[in-house]
């Protein structure tokens, strides 16, 4: 898989991952987040990532961009806001191991994003690229997000633990059918494990 910033060393052992979902659990969903003008870390997500770390847990995100295949950002534009992004995690003692993210959309994208692919959540694509490519064992693993489709990917990928939180720490949760955990954002998902 191309699309994706690995920020650290495969792991000779099988490590346990949080696999988090970008907008509407990191980070304010003001749709289409491309940079740094739009982007605002909900409130407790860096503590969240920090205890994440703290309990064992490489923290990867994995998240749908259609944004850069519907042109709303560009590809450089994204790169510039994941790295700045790492960096203030990495700063406050919360980075994460990889991000992982799809340009696709099967009918809402200009080409070459135009198209149905494997890695767009509710797809395993990323979870699995990310399992392979830093050793990471799913079944040890969690998942955090704030849609159905989050949840759903990490049923497909053999995430047991799969934990929905509210969009931006304050909608209703939707009504998702794959059995998962509820919390009320990214640091309350922490605790829960």
């Amino acid at each position: 898989m191309k699309y994706r910033f690995i920020f650290t060393k495969r792991s000779e052992n099988p490590i346990k991952a949080a696999f988090l979902d970008r907008d509407g659990v990191i980070n304010i969903d003001h749709a289409y987040v491309g940079n740094r003008s739009n982007f605002e870390f909900i409130p407790g997500a860096i503590e969240g990532i920090r205890l994440l770390r703290d309990k064992g847990f490489v923290p990867v995100i994995v998240t749908n961009q259609s944004g850069i295949g519907r042109a709303k950002y560009s590809l450089h534009e994204f790169s510039e806001l994941t790295f700045w992004m790492a960096g203030v995690l990495e700063a406050s003692g919360a980075a994460i191991g990889a991000l992982y993210f799809c340009p696709h959309h099967p009918t809402g994208a200009f080409a070459p994003y135009l198209k149905a692919c494997t890695c767009r959540k509710p797809e395993p694509g990323m979870i699995l690229a990310a399992a392979q490519d830093l050793n990471i064992d799913p079944a040890a693993s969690v998942i955090i997000g704030d849609k159905c489709s989050d949840i759903e990917a990490g049923a497909r990928a053999g995430v047991p633990r799969r934990i929905l939180v509210k969009k931006d720490g304050t909608h209703p949760f939707p009504d998702c059918s794959t059995e998962h955990e509820t919390a009320d954002n990214l640091l309350s998902a922490a605790k829960l494990l």
